[in-house]
């Protein structure tokens, strides 16, 4: 049995590390402003799931509760995929916070390496907000002058 649970975590890591991928490749693409809305969606989409009793399976459909991982990576990963930016954005968000509580305690060492690259990844865009909060500041700053 133990055999089976490290090949299923194996899977899932690699699953995980592709798509982490290919959502790195959708924020790159993205503008600096939509970085920043981002960056406040991610933060607040993962502060919904952690509210939830199981947050991991944030954005599952109830009947599928008990399945070993959560459709809401997919769900993320497909809207992600979306020409139009405002599904994209709200579909990396979802990803981000869904895969980041997925993987936050894990154990084997696929998933905590996409839990580090998942961390690096929030951390770029946390400090993208940060200077986008200086920016926008500096700019009413010299307005109201």
């Amino acid at each position: 049995m133990r055999l089976l649970t490290q090949l299923i975590a194996i899977n899932r890591a690699r699953q995980l590390s592709r798509q982490l991928r290919e959502i790195q490749r959708s924020i790159d693409a993205l503008s600096r402003q939509n970085r920043t809305r981002l960056s406040t969606l991610a933060l607040r989409e993962i502060g919904q799931a952690t509210r939830c009793d199981f947050p991991h399976l944030y954005g599952t459909p109830p009947e599928e509760r008990y399945l070993p991982w959560g459709q809401g990576t997919e769900i993320g990963y497909t809207r992600a995929r979306s020409e139009n930016v405002e599904v994209a954005i709200r579909g990396i968000a979802l990803w981000l916070a869904v895969a980041y509580h997925e993987t936050k305690d894990a154990r084997q060492g696929g998933l905590q390496t996409v839990y580090r690259q998942l961390m690096r990844l929030l951390r770029e865009l946390k400090e993208t907000r940060r200077e986008g909060d200086t920016s926008e500041s500096w700019m009413n700053a010299s307005a109201a002058a």
